[in-house]
């Protein structure tokens, strides 16, 4: 059985300052609310309409620490992620939530925005990402990485390059 696709990019603006909170265990967890626009044009009228979505993003650990650092209500954001959805029960009611669990979040926008740091967030599995991002207030780059992702290999392709030659290859 093949697997599915649990994929979320969202560039969008911050509707209000993050809610930045530390576990029992010691985790920093920043929780942002973002709305993206999106317009359109209404067959019946002819305007052009607006709808605004909100979302509920999750951040964890150092990226969590750096959304509080430089994140402010009204600055754009750019966030890759996956869904998820949460159950519990307040008052005998049973709740359900949908968020957005943040595995990239870029700080979008320049100085005068509160800085363009890029930030990514840490992911068990996460390809080499070069991306750029303009100078954050301090006039630091910085990127939030996990402590437990081993170094990348300085030649990730090598094992693949030994005994193979250029007549080897049938184009």
């Amino acid at each position: 059985m093949a697997e599915g696709i649990n994929k979320v990019i969202l560039i969008g603006t911050l509707g209000f300052d993050p809610d930045h909170r530390v576990t029992s265990s010691g985790q920093a967890v920043a929780t942002l609310r973002m709305v993206t626009n999106e317009t359109y044009n209404d067959r019946a009228t002819g305007q052009r309409k607006e709808v605004s979505e909100w979302h509920r993003v999750v951040v964890w650990g150092k990226t969590a620490d750096l959304v509080k650092q430089y994140l402010r209500k009204g600055r754009q954001v750019y966030v890759e992620g996956k869904l998820r959805t949460r159950e519990w029960e307040k008052d005998g009611q049973k709740r359900t939530t949908t968020e957005v669990m943040a595995q990239r979040v870029i700080f979008l926008g320049g100085r005068g925005e509160g800085g363009g740091a890029r930030s990514e967030a840490p992911r068990e599995e996460r390809p080499a990402y070069h991306g750029t991002g303009g100078d954050a207030a301090a006039g630091a780059r910085r990127e939030a990485t996990s402590d437990s992702e081993p170094p990348a290999p300085p030649d990730a392709f090598k094992e693949f390059s030994d005994g193979v030659d250029d007549d080897d290859v049938p184009f």
